[in-house]
């Protein structure tokens, strides 16, 4: 079974976009997912914790063959790989790998909320996903994606970058 998920990446520290696009790579090359679509490069102010340098954000619409559960795994497995390291809640990171959404489930544990249980909230989430899946309905509160990035919301984007990934 292929699964569709859309992820979102960002980044603070060093060469941002190297970092971000270390991740797509890597998630793409790990032969159990094919990243189908990308977007824009947004660089936005810090959300949560606000004394810390600007994020580069994107989103990517991928395809993949592991469960909700090995994803998490492989996008742990990634972050480490590319030199995250542990630090405060909302703090900086060489890069951060959420999954907002793995097809149009609703799920929960102690590890993991599908969606992302804070994706409302943030327009550096939501507008880089109206760019790669302007259709897709949030399968909670049932709205497409670019409805919900139009609603009144925190402004943290700054601007849209020019980058093209290989």
């Amino acid at each position: 079974m292929v699964n569709r998920s859309y992820i979102g990446l960002g980044s603070n520290i060093e060469d941002r976009f190297s970092y971000i696009n270390k991740a797509i790579q890597l998630l793409n090359n790990s032969g159990d997912c094919f990243v189908e679509k990308i977007s824009s490069i947004y660089e936005s102010k810090p959300y949560g914790y606000k004394e810390q340098n600007y994020f580069l954000n994107c989103a990517v619409e991928i395809s993949t063959s592991l469960n909700l559960l090995e994803l998490l795994k492989l996008t742990k497995q990634t972050e480490q790989m590319i030199g995250r390291k542990t630090r405060e809640k909302w703090g900086p990171r060489e890069v951060d790998i959420d999954i907002l959404f793995f097809n149009d489930i609703v799920y929960t544990d102690d590890k993991l909320t599908i969606p992302h249980n804070d994706v409302l909230n943030r327009d550096f989430v939501l507008v880089p996903l109206c760019e790669i899946a302007p259709d897709f309905v949030h399968p909670v509160v049932k709205k497409k994606i670019c409805q919900l990035s139009k609603e009144k919301l925190e402004s943290n984007i700054i601007r849209k970058l020019e980058f093209n990934f290989n």
